[in-house]
């Protein structure tokens, strides 16, 4: 038998904060099983037997036991507070789609989907992208509605 990779041993206060954030309010039921879990954790119970008590599976109990000696008490809220997201799209970029998506279809389709006008795009010399997706064309044009 190997030892945990990923152990927890809260603090005083971090256990009365997990306490206090399990007790008061409305939060997500998944930020509330991840606070479970941690205190669960440091009570010295096996991963087995805390997925048994809080009804999860083991290996959610391992991604809470990693994320919390990475993040910290951070760690109960599923994303990483330093996430960035950059856009594909710029507003040339945005102007040419919309120019694309209302001008005629190619022959042999009776309308753009959001799969060919994301072809199309790529396609397009003013514009730089190996690959953009259907979604980004989809909530691009949604934002534009």
């Amino acid at each position: 038998m190997s030892a945990k990779k990923y152990l927890v041993e809260l603090s005083e206060e971090d256990r009365d904060t997990l306490d206090w954030f399990i007790s008061t309010g409305e939060r997500k039921s998944e930020d509330n099983t991840r606070a479970r879990i941690l205190l669960k954790v440091d009570d010295g119970l096996t991963d087995s037997e805390i997925s048994e008590h809080v009804g999860c599976h083991t290996k959610t109990v391992f991604n809470t036991r990693k994320a919390y000696t990475e993040r910290g008490l951070a760690a109960i809220h599923r994303r990483k507070p330093d996430r960035e997201y950059e856009t594909k799209l710029d507003g040339d970029a945005e102007a040419h789609l919309i120019r694309l998506a209302c001008s005629e279809p190619p022959t042999g389709e009776a309308r753009w989907t959001l799969h060919l006008l994301a072809d199309e795009l790529v396609t397009l010399d003013e514009i730089d992208f190996e690959s953009i997706s259907h979604e980004t064309v989809r909530q691009r044009l949604k934002k534009r509605r």
